[in-house]
């Protein structure tokens, strides 16, 4: 039992009456909450919160008239003139004893005026910037932080309480709070990904996910700071810790005194701390690690489900161009077109020459919906500009720079005049140079080459490719 928790207090018996007035739903909320953020950035360079009143008054008047704020905001001083006057009302509501966001004091040597923060202020501006804008966490820092203590005895062996022991429950404390709401809040990731109503805005989010800070967070999490490397570590010290007695003994007299309990508390205190640590490094944190698992899991199941639902969705879009591409095909014959579609057009389609089939390649027949009524469609006549527009469109979304015949130019272009190419000897610059020698790969016999496979892996831009070698074929030498 956390003996602290004993002497609960409600957050009303400490805080002013009026301390969150204004930020209600009637008031000027937005406003107060910005100068309450603008006031708390102009203590960023300085040694201390306390700054001269008239640093904070111009600010907040140079905020206020750039921003365009009506000088009838405040109607609790009397009629406004200027924003120097509304900047003045605002520190003079936010001082008030009411409200207790901030102070106001005499220097001692000059007599000047000084504006000082409060810590109830101080702290209701961080949280109210944590809101707008959460830090993000690293994990495996609190794993690091309790892994380093517990190896270095020497730095808190005079104060093995506050330095060691607190430390060490506060670290632990704080990355089972930070991996519970992960735990919780990857539900709204999943929650996106089932409200997708594009393939393209479904895709966008995969990548944002798999790029996003959560899965790196993650995965230094259960690989580079693996807390397994260091858990039976941090196990045996602090079972070390609690059969050494004289240490003990010493850790309790001064938690009696941080935290002014009796002794008998105290050791409970401690007890509790050093229990508390260890059942959640070895217990609570593999049950907590397993559910996160089982969410990713659930997340890309979700997305593998959203994707196929699109797709079929998207069914008749696709037959639309088929019947197009068909009736081009149909076209050509009576055009005249005998060899083929126009030069300045082969670009644009690839008709009539599929050599493979596959299962992905079979279209299965679908029900047919009748059609009960009748609809008209205005056809838009379009000019020569817009068909042309319309080509050079078209012809730049079907450049493939990775198609069969670039990939074969690509490979006579490497090679030269030797017989054989290494994967290590094409260059990897950027993403397309590897996507470049994947393709050349993939089209490399039916470009009249030979791919064999080599040992060992080849490590680019963060991803690993196997080692192969293009040797060509013997007819294709000359």
């Amino acid at each position: 039992m956390d003996y602290q928790q004993q002497k609960r207090v409600n957050v009303f018996d400490v805080i002013p009456a009026g301390f969150f007035n204004y930020l209600a739903s009637n008031s000027n909320q937005r406003l107060y909450v910005e100068c309450l953020e603008l006031i708390y950035s102009q203590y960023e360079r300085e040694i201390s919160y306390c700054i001269p009143r008239n640093q904070i008054r111009d600010a907040l008047a140079i905020y206020l008239l750039e921003n365009h704020v009506s000088l009838d905001v405040d109607q609790e001083t009397g009629p406004i003139k200027n924003h120097g006057e509304l900047a003045t009302a605002i520190l003079r509501k936010f001082c008030s004893k009411n409200v207790g966001w901030l102070e106001e004091e005499n220097d001692e040597a000059t007599y000047e005026k000084q504006i000082l923060m409060t810590e109830r202020g101080i702290l209701l501006a961080e949280f109210l910037t944590q809101l707008k804008k959460p830090e993000k966490e690293e994990y495996s820092g609190y794993i690091f932080n309790i892994y380093n203590t517990l190896r270095n005895v020497e730095q808190w062996e005079d104060h093995p309480y506050v330095n060691g022991m607190k430390n060490i429950y506060q670290n632990a404390r704080l990355l089972s709070k930070s991996l519970k709401r992960l735990s919780t809040f990857i539900r709204k990731v999943i929650e996106k990904m089932v409200n997708e109503e594009t393939l393209e805005s479904l895709t966008e989010n995969l990548l944002e996910y798999f790029d996003g800070s959560f899965i790196r967070e993650y995965s230094r999490l259960t690989k580079q700071q693996n807390i397994h490397i260091y858990r039976g570590y941090i196990k045996t010290r602090l079972d070390e810790m609690k059969e050494d007695t004289e240490l003990l003994d010493t850790i309790v007299g001064e938690c009696m005194k941080e935290e002014e309990l009796e002794k008998d508390k105290a050791r409970d205190y401690v007890e509790n701390m050093l229990l508390s640590s260890r059942r959640f490094l070895t217990e609570d944190y593999d049950r907590i690690m397993k559910v996160i698992k089982h969410k990713i899991n659930v997340y890309l199941q979700v997305a593998i489900g959203r994707a196929r639902f699109l797709r079929n969705r998207e069914v008749d879009e696709r037959g639309n161009i088929e019947q197009t591409i068909r009736y081009i095909v149909e076209e050509m014959g009576k055009l005249g077109w005998k060899e083929g579609l126009p030069g300045k057009m082969n670009g644009l389609f690839t008709l009539g020459t599929h050599e493979f089939i596959d299962r992905s390649s079979l279209r299965y027949p679908r029900k047919q919906r009748a059609v009960r009524h009748a609809a008209v469609a205005e056809i838009e006549e379009m000019t020569p500009e817009d068909i042309e527009n319309s080509r050079k469109a078209q012809e730049k979304e079907a450049y493939n720079p990775f198609s069969k015949d670039r990939m074969r130019e690509y490979l006579l272009f490497c090679m030269g005049e030797q017989d054989t190419l290494a994967v290590e000897d094409m260059p990897f610059d950027n993403k397309d140079d590897l996507l470049a020698a994947l393709s050349a790969a993939v089209y490399a016999e039916e470009n009249g080459f030979e791919i064999i496979p080599s040992q060992g892996y080849l490590e680019t831009d963060r991803l690993l490719l196997k080692r192969f070698e293009v040797k060509r074929r013997k007819e294709d030498e000359h």
